[in-house]
């Protein structure tokens, strides 16, 4: 029998993901494999307190998609407006509307979450 307890600590994760490599060719349903699951779920909550990952912007998820699916910013226009709102919101200079938000969830299956999220405090917009 194995003990699992939280971890809490830099040390404890680093401890736990060596253990989790030690245990990563463990055979399925053995007391390994239920280790390996139960310090992987601590190590994970530890990283996402810890080392959270943001979402991507907007214009992130609208390129990778574009490049999942081989679309130029010219396919966009019917989803986001102009040729020069799309070259816009690729740069991050425009924000996008609800209905864009829409479109381009529709059409490239981009989060809401993602879509709607508010944009950097730091973006400074053209005057």
């Amino acid at each position: 029998m194995f003990k699992i307890m939280k971890v809490q600590t830099e040390e404890e994760y680093n401890a736990g993901l060596a253990r989790i490599e030690e245990l990563l060719d463990c055979e399925e349903g053995t007391p390994e494999a239920m280790e390996l699951l139960a310090i992987s779920d601590l190590v994970e909550l530890y990283e996402d307190k810890h080392y959270p990952i943001g979402l991507p912007s907007v214009a992130s998820a609208i390129e990778f998609q574009m490049e999942q699916r081989g679309l130029t910013p010219d396919d966009l226009i019917p989803w986001v407006g102009s040729r020069r709102k799309v070259a816009e919101v690729l740069s991050g200079r425009r924000d996008i509307t609800i209905q864009m938000a829409r479109a381009l969830h529709k059409h490239l299956d981009i989060s809401p979450k993602t879509l709607l999220q508010p944009p950097p405090a730091d973006r400074q917009l053209p005057d």
